[in-house]
């Protein structure tokens, strides 16, 4: 709360150039979170068939699967899901989420960053006027110590017919770029060149060359006139930084994890993917994503969680024998992972894709996009265990109770890295704009 006198304070700063939200942004706020762990679902999952389902409904909109009990009292989830029933007093579930864009690369830029797009298309182009990733923004006000990247992203690159926007740092700049990977955890060869020096080339020699190259550029005075060239300088700085700190070469040996908990998570692309971002945390990562699929699905037993296009009776051996076994199978072994080495306090996990689907169900197209209400799942890192914020309507079609934004959701995750949602950034144009126009969440915080 701001008293009378603060405000007339402000007020005063902001007619010498220092406006109100630049004075928020100098407030500082107590992290809760070190690291985050976004397990993006590309095309949009369900809530009738995960976290919210209404086995009260009429036929055509309850889903077809049972609901079971779960640790937390009065919350079922989807019989396909019994481990992940056994965390959820782990778990605070968001079940009023909402949007208006309905095509997936709209949706899921503004999952990926909290910032609505300019339009909803599907031919949303990836451009340097839309926003950075939220890992980008943590990348350059909560950077990672020791070398470790503080923003990686595997072992997709998201598209739908053309690339996702909002998966690198846009204009904050390419030293914010994610640490990108795209090879499979789960191969058996699994190793990162990036992290490899060439044959014959000692750190040593690593290390000459790149004092030899800051001579030359002083020399040059290029550094100072070229804004590309300062790009090219960090990108190095940032590489020659992760070559030689041990640490991320061992955070990301998953040759080097016990057989036991390799097991634990799946030998699944996704199940690795999960392990390897629990390594990554341990290493002092702050942002990871871990996306579960390249594509939204839809196409049989691989990639996401669109399965519009089939009717009821198709869609069910998509949701029964592929996505919820392997949701089951890792999103508790993570919850419980991180639980038992006391870092789930610490790190917060978001488990949640671009929208939900639709409360009824068309016999020609199953469950269709629906982003005016959907669900997410956060764990660990500031928020409240074992509880439910928002409720949906009795068909699960829109919030009735605390209905929240994405832009909500990320002033809430920046709030808990102690970053504030007001704090400004210069976009392509040069113009300032915070990094979100939303509240933090008090309702889902510990």
């Amino acid at each position: 709360m701001y008293t009378r006198r603060k405000l007339i304070q402000v007020g005063v700063a902001g007619a010498v150039g220092l406006g109100l939200p630049r004075y928020l942004a100098a407030r500082p706020l107590k992290a809760h979170a070190k690291s985050v762990i976004l397990l993006h679902q590309f095309g949009g999952p369900g809530q009738h068939e995960t976290f919210d389902l209404k086995p009260g409904a009429p036929d055509g909109i309850r889903g077809a699967f049972g609901a079971i009990p779960s640790k937390l009292p009065g919350v079922p989830v989807c019989e396909l899901l019994p481990k992940t029933a056994q965390v959820m007093d782990k778990v605070c579930v968001v079940r009023s989420l909402n949007h208006r864009m309905v095509n997936h690369n709209s949706a899921a830029y503004y999952s990926l960053t909290g910032k609505a797009p300019p339009l909803d298309d599907i031919r949303l182009r990836d451009t340097l006027d839309l926003a950075p990733a939220y890992g980008s923004v943590v990348d350059k006000f909560r950077p990672a110590d020791g070398g470790m990247p503080s923003f990686v992203a595997f072992p997709h690159r998201l598209a739908d017919g053309s690339i996702t926007p909002g998966q690198h740092a846009s204009f904050l700049g390419k030293r914010h770029n994610p640490f990108l990977f795209t090879q499979d955890p789960n191969d058996p060869n699994f190793r990162l060149p990036e992290l490899s020096l060439p044959a014959g080339l000692s750190i040593e020699r690593l290390l000459a060359r790149r004092e030899l190259l800051r001579e030359l550029d002083k020399q040059s005075d290029l550094l100072e006139h070229s804004a590309t060239a300062q790009g090219i300088e960090q990108n190095y700085d940032r590489a020659v930084a992760m070559l030689t700190a041990p640490a991320v070469k061992k955070a990301f040996d998953l040759q080097a994890e016990p057989a036991k908990y390799r097991d634990m998570y799946g030998r699944t692309t996704y199940g690795q993917s999960c392990l390897l971002a629990r390594r990554l945390v341990e290493a002092g990562a702050r942002f990871i994503n871990v996306y579960f699929a390249a594509g939204i699905g839809g196409q049989g037993l691989v990639n996401g969680w669109d399965t519009h296009g089939f009717n009821g009776h198709k869609m069910n051996p998509i949701l029964k024998d592929y996505l919820l076994p392997i949701t089951d199978h890792t999103l508790p072994v993570l919850l419980n992972d991180l639980d038992e080495r006391g870092l789930l306090d610490t790190t917060l996990v978001i488990w949640m894709g671009e929208f939900g689907r639709s409360p009824r169900i068309s016999k020609a197209e199953g469950r269709d996009h629906w982003p005016h209400c959907y669900t997410a799942l956060l764990a660990g890192g500031g928020v409240k265990r074992g509880h439910v914020f928002g409720a949906s309507d009795k068909i699960g079609a829109y919030p009735v109770s605390d209905p929240v934004s994405p832009d909500d959701l990320a002033a809430t995750v920046f709030s808990l890295l102690g970053i504030d949602p007001g704090t400004e950034v210069r976009d392509a144009l040069g113009r300032p704009v915070a990094i979100s126009s939303g509240q933090p969440i008090a309702g889902i915080l510990a």
